[in-house]
């Protein structure tokens, strides 16, 4: 297990910089929820907005952005992203000095980090398989999975923390550090990506919306990237709906306090840590595929005892519930990510990246919206049931593909019709 941080200082500044800023954006997300709970006494629609507002980038500019990647060396866009999340988060608590600050201010620079971290996200994806050989794909993708969730759950308790100790408002401090200390790490990376120009006749023909609905033909007429879309879509829908009003519903809805609710959330994203570490070891014994609807639909269908949370000894039912939430979402997103990095050509990945996280993550805004609504109209515990149930019904999607009917996920492209690029894997 020692591999890739040993022998690999690329690989080891890049998995620093990027756990370090997955720590920063775990704090931001109790943070930003607790600034406008504690600070602008933000209703429960106005949260769900938040939420919304950080990923309404990726169905705005998500298509346009992953052709700029794929035109584009992706590390200076990576670099650009960090040092742009950096300023906007340090705007937050110099606006709240400078007596600025309001739930419109906090939904502007929420919608543009989102954007910064739709240029990031794309192009890291993209990134990343450059640096590593293919056989080592699989241990680096359990790595950042890995330490992501460490991060996450040691950025949950911090914000919660620091929200106790200095004051919400004062987290952003923190994550804006975070940001910097990406940078350092990106640009110390010694691997430079080789200049791919093309031809003077192929690029005449080239236009920003002809890549755009070549990207998205990618996915749609593949069988495999459709499933994975369609399925991460629902899900998601559900996820960051839940994810939006649990800390509403634990300091609202059943009463606990703000450190408590940072504690209870930081111990379920413990399963993502979990998740991480068995998901290469249950691929390897029952096959990729089996072993994605293990985790999906399977582990993660125990969200559904999130919304059975009471107080007292009823919070362990949270904890678990969300534990194997965690756990079933990072494990899929490591075999996810290996299926997809060697799945699909090198040159083409931040189109079909981009057009998979158009379909994935589009539909996190309205998740959000749709959560903070149902939660002003019906209570935040029948929001969070609806929530729970279009997470588990998701798994239905996989079921009925062809995940549902093989044993390991395939590793090279075998039917999809792109113009002028080649349909097997570099």
């Amino acid at each position: 297990m020692s591999g890739l941080l040993h022998r690999h200082r690329d690989f080891r500044l890049l998995w620093f910089g990027e756990t370090t800023g997955k720590f920063g954006a775990s704090v931001t997300g109790v943070a930003m929820p607790l600034i406008a709970i504690s600070t602008l006494d933000a209703s429960t629609f106005e949260i769900g907005l938040l939420g919304a507002a950080a990923w309404l980038p990726w169905l705005l500019i998500g298509l346009p952005v992953g052709v700029w990647v794929d035109r584009m060396a992706r590390r200076p866009i990576m670099l650009a992203a960090a040092a742009t999340s950096c300023a906007l988060f340090l705007a937050v608590p110099l606006a709240h000095r400078a007596g600025l600050l309001s739930i419109g201010v906090l939904l502007a620079i929420t919608l543009a980090t989102g954007v910064s971290a739709v240029f990031f996200q794309t192009a890291y994806t993209a990134y990343l398989p450059g640096i590593l050989l293919p056989a080592d794909q699989a241990e680096g993708n359990s790595k950042l999975h890995g330490s992501a969730s460490a991060a996450q759950i040691a950025g949950v308790g911090a914000g919660g923390l620091i929200a106790q100790l200095a004051g919400a408002v004062n987290g952003m401090f923190v994550n804006a550090g975070t940001f910097l200390t990406s940078f350092v790490c990106l640009f110390r990376i010694r691997h430079r990506e080789p200049e791919s120009k093309p031809a003077p006749e192929e690029r005449a023909e080239r236009s920003l919306i002809g890549e755009i609905g070549e990207g998205l033909r990618l996915v749609a007429h593949d069988p495999w990237l459709r499933a994975f879309a369609l399925f991460g879509g629902v899900s998601n829908l559900g996820l960051v709906g839940l994810q939006s009003l649990q800390l509403v519903f634990l300091i609202r809805t059943v009463g606990v306090d703000e450190g408590l609710a940072g504690a209870l959330i930081a111990g379920g994203a413990v399963g993502g840590v979990a998740g991480a570490f068995v998901s290469h070891r249950v691929s390897s014994r029952i096959g990729t595929a089996r072993a994605f609807l293990v985790f999906e639909p399977g582990v993660s269908s125990l969200v559904l005892l999130i919304p059975l949370t009471t107080a007292g000894a009823g919070l362990t039912v949270f904890v678990c519930g969300s534990f194997a939430m965690s756990a079933g979402v990072v494990a899929s997103n490591v075999i996810k990510s290996s299926f997809q990095q060697r799945y699909c050509p090198p040159r083409l990945l931040g189109r079909i990246t981009a057009s998979m996280q158009f379909v994935n993550y589009g539909t996190i805004p309205l998740g959000a919206v749709l959560a903070g609504a149902l939660g002003s109209a019906f209570g935040v515990r029948p929001a969070l049931w609806v929530m729970a149930a279009l997470i588990s019904a998701s798994g239905l999607i996989l079921i009925l593909s062809p995940v549902g009917r093989c044993r390991d996920l395939p590793t090279t492209v075998r039917a999809v019709a792109v113009s002028k690029a080649p349909r097997t894997v570099a």
